[in-house]
């Protein structure tokens, strides 16, 4: 049963005092039988509210043990999950309360009074309820009502998840029960893990990231997660030697800082448990990927996912002599094809347009038929809008974005390309390229560049290194040092940014 309340029921059922969730700053846990009391009397809550099954509820939360219970919570009982972002332009917010129709929204003190205004400015009326993330319950079960809590399908929705692109409107992704409990169990399959294991997560829960591989993955295999209220650089190995983590799960930004600003050396840290870390959410530079791997003795296994394909598609495998660098590996639960433009299947070697289908696969975006049509065929393959690869051996490979692609000169260029190449070069921590209007070509490139801590280099010294690596066509015109690049809550480059930094 493909459920987020079958999966509760089954662990508390079977491991009722076992830890599922640890909140380190709080000092705090939360087992799978209190997840299910928790999520038993949100449900009841909520019918208290007006609610019924169907209605959506909002977070607008940092991570904590309550936010992590709310999110599961309200799908327990058929509601279904809207997580706001935190980072998101007031706009954009404003937008997405009014877009998604939630009935009520749980957020902190710290936040409520901003978030008040945007709901005021939606034209929606929206009940706001503030908590305490770190609270250990955060209602009284003999005040509630004895409602009988509504029992989901497979196919009803679960998660209303709000895409983070660069340019427009969000759009809404609806993801079901089968969907979201089917990438959690995709995350499972990938990693061989069991209920044995422990993550160490701190990717904010209103990203697909850190609610299905970290939040609905542990939940499905009965395993438990650590879930820091934000990434500390300083404290990351401390909290997988104090947790005795199993993996680790984290974005390319992670990886470099750690690469760059922490060491192992001289300290008694026992991380020997550790089998894995994970990285998705953007390509992990094979520069960086090594430097990792050589300076830790720890893999970074490379994935791909979308939130339309609630995170994972691609995943390397656990063997390190099956894996490539650069590559995100093979289909995981789902099949997979590169495709040319009448949807045919591209040769080996041949670059098209990544399609992915399977049961991880959205059902459509929210009150949008018109995108929806455009993202997913009748067959169900969804277009990823991403531009890749399949080798000899079935292995993919992400060379850039539709709408990211360069073009100088009626050439296309994939930004990728270019970052990986500066990436080689021992002065740069952070690159990321993009296509600038030219007269001449139509479309020139611009390099935004991060320097590592301490360490210089020129725009010319740049400029030499990427023309004898990649060529004069395909060097950057635009060198632009930057003190970081500008990101999304994933950690994925936000290109066109680049041009108004």
């Amino acid at each position: 049963m493909r459920t987020i309340r079958h999966h509760v029921d089954r662990w508390a059922a079977r491991a009722p005092k076992r830890d599922w969730l640890i909140a380190p700053e709080a000092g705090r846990t939360l087992s799978f039988g209190q997840l299910q009391r928790e999520s038993v009397n949100l449900c009841r809550f909520l019918a208290g509210e007006g609610l019924k099954p169907g209605d959506k509820v909002a977070t607008y939360l940092p991570n904590g043990l309550q936010t992590a219970a709310i999110f599961l919570g309200c799908m327990y009982g058929g509601h279904v999950s809207v997580p706001l972002n935190l980072l998101a332009q007031g706009e954009q917010l404003e937008y997405v309360l009014g877009h998604s129709d939630a009935r009520l929204v749980f957020t902190t003190g710290e936040h409520a009074e901003q978030l008040a205004a945007r709901v005021a400015a939606s034209g929606r009326e929206i009940a706001i309820i503030v908590i305490d993330v770190d609270a250990p319950s955060l209602f009284f079960a003999d005040r509630l009502p004895r409602t009988p809590v509504h029992a989901p399908a497979e196919g009803d929705a679960a998660l209303l998840m709000y895409t983070s692109g660069t340019t427009g409107k969000p759009k809404g992704c609806v993801l079901t029960h089968r969907n979201i409990v089917s990438g959690g169990m995709f995350v499972k399959t990938a990693h061989r893990l069991t209920e044995r294991d422990r993550v160490l997560s701190s990717l904010p829960l209103y990203h697909i990231n850190g609610q299905i591989v970290a939040t609905v993955g542990t939940l499905v295999q009965g395993g438990s997660v650590v879930c820091p209220h934000r990434l500390s650089v300083s404290q990351f190995w401390d909290l997988l030697a104090e947790y005795q983590c199993s993996w680790f799960n984290v974005v390319p930004t992670v990886v470099s800082y750690l690469a760059s600003a922490t060491s192992l050396e001289g300290r008694a840290l026992d991380v020997s448990r550790v089998r894995f870390g994970r990285s998705a959410s953007a390509p992990l530079a094979p520069e960086l990927h090594r430097a990792f791997e050589k300076k830790f003795g720890i893999s970074i296994i490379e994935t791909f996912g979308m939130t339309e394909t609630c995170a994972p598609c691609f995943s390397n495998p656990l063997e390190e002599t099956k894996r490539k660098y650069g590559s995100v590996g093979r289909p995981v639960g789902n099949v997979a094809k590169a495709a040319r433009r009448d949807g045919s299947e591209c040769l080996p070697g041949q670059v098209g347009e990544l399609m992915v289908k399977g049961e991880n696969v959205m059902q459509g975006y929210y009150k949008d038929p018109e995108e929806t049509a455009k993202a997913l065929e009748p067959d169900g393959w969804l277009h990823t809008g991403d531009l890749g690869y399949m080798d000899e051996e079935g292995d993919y490979f992400v060379t850039g974005r539709l709408k990211e692609l360069i073009i100088k000169g009626g050439e296309n260029i994939a930004p990728r390309e270019i970052d990986d190449v500066l990436y080689k070069h021992p002065a740069v921590q952070d690159a990321a390229a993009v296509g600038i209007p030219d007269r001449h070509y139509g479309q020139e490139i611009l390099a935004g560049v991060v320097l590592k801590p301490g360490v210089q280099a020129s725009e010319d010294e740049l400029r030499s290194f990427c023309e004898r690596e990649l060529g004069r066509y395909k060097t950057p015109k635009v060198f632009r040092f930057l003190a970081e690049l500008p990101k999304g809550p994933s950690g994925k480059v936000q290109r066109l940014k680049l041009l108004e930094s």
